[in-house]
């Protein structure tokens, strides 16, 4: 640890930089002029985020702080810095090349992060860090659903005839729950492996319950934070969580829709030199981001009439599927951002069902009516797809009934 003698330059402009790990975090001071102060290694808890405050604002006044890991290592420093006013922006992994050039340690990586600070972003803040967790807990749930059950397909193909026979046939839900109330027995090879495949498939019934309560709490919570964004066509609980953590709670430090494409990978890149004007698809971004706005293109391609369509044109003008696919995300990435950063009016549809029921007409008959499947009706009364023109025209229908 080194540190540099306060004077009487203490009210002169500074910015600090913060290189943050899980139970310490590095500070560093710099001048306006990017001058070297001190720096200093701290605790990460509220003494040491205390403490590291007060050694930043020794220095001078202070402009910034720019930390390094604002969503993980360093959520707790930028919220303690954010409670006392302080300005924190997000400071970007440092460069390889320059790495490589000057080498790596906290010091470095520290006042790397404050000379950042005077050019970075806003951070994003803890409104989502809710939705992030659930998320996170769901998808961890899937994990480890899925790697129960190719351990169950792995044992299968090497089990005793007799246990292959008669299992290994079996699919889906019927296969797990059968196995879920196996009694192992017989010598000891078949009595293990049946153990083994109950436990298993035990595990897998779990981690479905689970995984299915979730997401009902992780549905609730992104409806109450953007009802547009989850009310939008294709967008579920699983792909709105997806997008808003990716956005934050703040989005409106993206500027832009371009900004936000850029962010999910789905901007086209320039990729021109010389007389070759060109560009290429984006291998950057948060590719969790783009596997939410690729699922959603997914189910609109294969349901939405207008995407069908869209989709119809641009085959029939000589375009791959992989091309469609990739002007649809930059589309629907387009709509999102609007979602994450306006507030979105969505249309009322509590007064569908009571409305039919109180006409005495069956889910059956108001398909037949639209030609739909009964299905489609039954999800747009709950509010689980959103279609405004089905919805207005359904409501138009039984009132005149």
């Amino acid at each position: 640890m080194t540190s540099a003698v306060v004077d009487d330059t203490a009210e002169q402009d500074v910015f600090g930089g913060v290189d943050s790990h899980a139970d310490t975090l590095h500070v560093a001071v710099i001048s306006d002029n990017g001058g070297h102060l001190a720096d200093a290694e701290f605790t990460t808890t509220a003494a040491g985020y205390a403490a590291a405050l007060a050694f930043v604002t020794a220095h001078g006044h202070v402009i910034a702080i720019g930390v390094e890991g604002t969503s993980s290592y360093g959520a707790g420093f930028t919220r303690a810095a954010r409670s006392h006013g302080h300005q924190v922006v997000e400071v970007n992994r440092p460069d390889r090349a320059e790495r490589r050039r000057i080498g790596k340690s906290d010091p470095i990586d520290a006042y790397a992060a404050a000379l950042s600070g005077r050019a970075c972003g806003a951070p994003k803040d803890d409104t989502v860090a809710g939705i992030r967790a659930l998320h996170n807990a769901a998808r961890s749930a899937v994990k480890a659903r899925t790697a129960a059950l190719n351990q169950i397909g792995h044992i299968l193909i090497t089990a005793p005839d007799a246990i292959r026979a008669k299992y290994g046939h079996l699919k889906g839900t019927d296969r797990t729950d059968i196995l879920a109330r196996l009694r192992p027995c017989g010598d000891a090879v078949h009595a293990a492996v049946l153990a083994a495949l109950k436990s298993l498939a035990r595990r897998v019934k779990e981690l479905t319950a689970e995984h299915e309560a979730l997401t009902r709490a992780l549905d609730s919570e992104v409806t109450v934070h953007n009802p547009g964004l989850r009310a939008a066509y294709g967008v579920g609980p699983d792909t709105a969580a997806q997008l808003l953590v990716t956005a934050g709670g703040n989005p409106e430090r993206m500027r832009t829709e371009a900004s936000f494409a850029a962010l999910c990978g789905v901007a086209p890149v320039p990729a021109s030199s010389g007389r070759t004007n060109r560009h290429r698809l984006s291998r950057g971004g948060d590719r969790a981001a783009n596997a939410a706005l690729y699922r959603i293109a997914l189910v609109r391609m294969s349901s939405d009439s207008r995407t069908r369509e869209y989709v119809a044109r641009q085959i029939a003008a000589g375009r791959t599927k992989k091309e469609i696919i990739r002007l649809l995300k930059r589309a629907i990435a387009r709509e999102m951002f609007r979602c994450l950063t306006t507030t979105v009016t969505v249309p009322g549809i509590a007064d569908l069902r009571p409305l039919r029921q109180s006409k005495n007409i069956t889910l059956t008959a108001a398909a037949q009516n639209f030609g739909v499947w009964p299905a489609t009706i039954s999800t747009l009364e709950r509010g689980i797809r959103r279609d405004d023109d089905l919805a207005h025209a359904y409501r138009d229908w039984l009132q005149a009934a």
